[in-house]
């Protein structure tokens, strides 16, 4: 008789390299790191607990995989390269700030974030514990309990005249590669202004907790940032400068889910857009591109905890 039972998808568990390792990539033995790190007042002891930590935690969340469930593991520096399947399920085993890392490659896909070090990382997108991993994934093959839900976090896309886009959870960056004077024409609605700045950010609900956060908090503005389930964004202008040539009245706004922000390069060099720091995940920007800014069709679909 044919085995009926479903199929599991994939799991693709992705993790980003240690402090330990990345120190062991740039000096190749542990005794030439500690003598890098002592020669500047500090010991390995840290860089090495921290590590065993994160392997102690994704051992633990490996031993809580089906053993027939297929798996695979990616690090953060491969996604771009990495071809993701529309059924697969994605466990993040890392920091919060791999979530969003993860999500701008995605189409819908579940995530499932893991923190592994409770008391270095806040645990916001990556909320379970190891130990709770077995739990979601069989909430995540069988909902029958109200025990998680499916927070839809908004998102951003920038697309180019060509059709060359970028997925972001975070924000939107619009600039120069080296942050410095970007010229460009900003149009919103039927707003227009040629503009030299340190680059627009466009931000979702959950990149108003970050870098967003902190250009409202220097331009003192006293308005409601984008909530992460939100369909809104939030765009600001980065120090934009004065001049007989470029304005700087269009500095601030918002997006609803029928605007859009376009900006059309008069960058000659340099120009580029990337999502969520990835700055090596670039397109570029010079003169002749335009790039429309708005909110995406998909979402980053996080499980996270019911309270």
């Amino acid at each position: 008789m044919m085995d009926q039972r479903r199929r599991l998808p994939r799991l693709v568990i992705i993790t980003r390299k240690t402090g330990l390792e990345l120190l062991l990539e740039r000096h190749g033995t542990l005794a030439q790191a500690r003598f890098y790190l002592q020669s500047r007042g500090q010991t390995l002891a840290e860089y090495t607990a921290s590590h065993e930590r994160f392997v102690a935690a994704l051992e633990r969340v490996l031993s809580a995989i089906p053993p027939d469930q297929r798996r695979v593991r990616v690090d953060r520096d491969d996604l771009d390269r990495f071809l993701f399947a529309a059924d697969d399920l994605i466990l993040v085993v890392g920091q919060d700030g791999l979530v969003p890392n993860t999500a701008k490659y995605l189409q819908g896909q579940l995530i499932i974030g893991v923190n592994p070090d409770a008391d270095r990382y806040d645990g916001v997108l990556c909320p379970h514990s190891p130990s709770t991993v077995g739990d979601v994934l069989a909430w995540v093959e069988q909902p029958r309990e109200e025990r998680y839900r499916i927070e839809r976090r908004t998102m951003a896309v920038a697309e180019r005249e060509d059709g060359q886009r970028l997925l972001a959870l975070n924000e939107v960056f619009i600039g120069h590669r080296s942050h410095q004077s970007a010229r460009y024409r900003l149009q919103v609605n039927d707003r227009e202004e040629r503009q030299s700045s340190s680059g627009i950010i466009c931000a979702t609900g959950t990149g108003s907790t970050g870098w967003a956060k902190s250009i409202a908090r220097q331009m003192k503005l006293d308005l409601p940032l984008p909530r992460p389930e939100q369909p809104r964004l939030a765009w600001f202008v980065r120090e934009p400068f004065p001049s007989v040539y470029t304005g700087t009245d269009l500095d601030f706004g918002f997006l609803g889910p029928d605007d859009q922000l376009e900006v059309s390069s008069e960058m000659g060099t340099g120009g580029v857009l990337f999502a969520d720091g990835i700055e090596v995940d670039n397109i570029e920007f010079l003169d002749g591109h335009r790039v429309t800014v708005r909110i995406a069709d998909s979402t980053a679909n996080l499980v996270v905890p019911l309270a």
